[in-house]
């Protein structure tokens, strides 16, 4: 049987590697979200993607790539545009790389260095009060 009328399209895209998946490892043990770090490994790896390549490189599901993107549209990490179709239909997003990631790592860094800050400030607030506490129960 024979597929007559029928147009295939040729589609590349990139499938992200073994240090890919080192770098999102790296990036989820700094607190970020699977989705965003793979999302985020897999935009540094091309200049635009559809969310449905995004999808199709990672694994990630339609959901999980939504999400991903309105967390990093809140932050300003990507830009998005919207690309007509052919046809009917509704335009497709196509997003890339806002902020450089120098910048995202940087967002994390701070976070991670303010609640630092705070345990260590409530370590040694423990500390002080701990003296004040006897350690023996008075009759």
């Amino acid at each position: 049987m024979e597929n007559e009328g029928v147009i295939m399209k040729d589609y590349e895209v990139k499938v992200l590697d073994e240090n890919d998946h080192i770098f999102i490892e790296t990036l989820r043990n700094l607190g970020m979200s699977r989705n965003v770090a793979t999302t985020m490994a897999y935009l540094m790896n091309v200049d635009e993607a559809s969310s449905r390549e995004i999808e199709i490189s990672t694994g990630l599901r339609q959901p999980e790539v939504s999400l991903a993107m309105r967390l990093m549209r809140n932050q300003s990490w990507v830009n998005v545009r919207s690309e007509k179709k052919p046809g009917k239909g509704r335009p497709i997003k196509i997003y890339s790389l806002a902020a450089p990631v120098d910048e995202i790592i940087s967002y994390y860094e701070d976070k991670i260095y303010k609640e630092s800050q705070a345990t260590i400030s409530a370590i040694k607030k423990l500390k002080v009060m701990s003296k004040k506490v006897p350690l023996t129960p008075t009759k």
